[in-house]
């Protein structure tokens, strides 16, 4: 079972997203959220209140355990981006590109270390 949150139209570049996003991939919830307060990017406030939902909305919405979820998907869409213009020199003006992300976090229950070790020992007799 699966529980995600979204959040929408941030104003963060994508790619800034993804660096910290990268961090907490595949980890437990309690060490994702320890690795994302002890990090030192604008975006790990944000990344952390959409794992917090992600994992509120598993707890209310599926019934699952907290203390046995991971981070199993967290990605950066990008969203609409805000086109502004600077002036320059001598009259010209260049384009400016201010970026939006979705940012998207999947937690999942973790698979049980029986059911691991189950299937290593059929493979283990088949072989």
């Amino acid at each position: 079972m699966q529980a995600k949150a979204v959040a929408k139209t941030v104003r963060i570049a994508p790619r800034k997203a993804r660096m910290v996003l990268d961090l907490i991939r595949g980890k437990e919830v309690g060490e994702a959220i320890a690795i994302l307060n002890l990090t030192n990017k604008r975006t790990s406030p944000v990344v952390e209140k959409v794992l917090k939902s992600a994992v509120a909305n598993a707890e209310h919405n599926y019934d699952m355990d907290i203390d046995s979820l991971v981070v199993s998907e967290a990605y950066a869409d990008e969203g609409p981006t805000l086109k502004r213009f600077r002036p320059r020199a001598q009259g010209r003006a260049t384009k400016i590109n201010k970026r939006t992300s979705h940012i998207t976090v999947v937690v999942s229950e973790a698979v049980s270390e029986e059911v691991e070790e189950t299937e290593e020992n059929k493979v283990e007799e088949n072989a």
